[in-house]
């Protein structure tokens, strides 16, 4: 793996510029988290990394080193399937009994065989955290990963989620310092 660097990147939607000379460098094996009031072009960066949205102008390198997972700000989940059936869509490798521990670190144990589109907004978002943390990125891009949880379930996943990001590279949007702060995160104001 290598850094990414970002350099004098822009964007444009119509009139409205979400992004202008954004430069950063995202270290390899680190996390950074990306700060900065709603509509200020964080998910915009984000989709940029993921390749789901191209720069009007700058340019991003040291991507090609990495395979890469996200986690949107909707959750993304099939509907039909539990959640051991999603997470096993990208790592179709772990049988269902490999996982059960996991789901039970996460606090989904009881709800593993359930359809995901009656699971509860929090049970629905851990379920598409832990789906981007089992995969086989290196790059994991959090947009607002933790919406939902609080109090003691924050805690556990903040935890949770940390053991599971050692050695890949992350880039998390929140605006909450406190999870930055449990992921070990540098914090880069937009």
């Amino acid at each position: 793996m290598e850094d990414i660097r970002i350099r004098g990147l822009e964007k444009a939607f119509g009139d409205k510029q979400v992004l202008r000379e954004v430069s950063l460098t995202i270290p390899a094996g680190g996390t950074v988290c990306l700060m900065a009031p709603s509509g200020a072009g964080k998910t915009t960066l984000l989709r940029m990394l993921a390749g789901l949205e191209t720069p009007d102008a700058g340019e991003i390198t040291g991507l090609a080193a990495y395979r890469t997972g996200m986690v949107f700000q909707e959750d993304r989940l099939i509907g039909a399937l539990s959640p051991v059936e999603n997470i096993r869509l990208v790592a179709p490798e772990r049988s269902r009994d490999s996982l059960l521990p996991l789901l039970e670190r996460f606090l989904l144990r009881d709800c593993a065989d359930q359809p995901a589109r009656e699971l509860s907004g929090g049970m629905a978002r851990r379920t598409a955290l832990l789906r981007a943390l089992l995969s086989d990125a290196n790059l994991l891009l959090l947009d607002e990963p933790f919406t939902g949880l609080d109090g003691e379930t924050l805690g556990v996943v903040l935890e949770e989620t940390r053991a599971l990001l050692a050695g890949r590279t992350c880039v998390l949007v929140t605006h909450r310092p406190e999870e930055a702060e449990a992921l070990g995160a540098e914090i880069v104001s937009l």
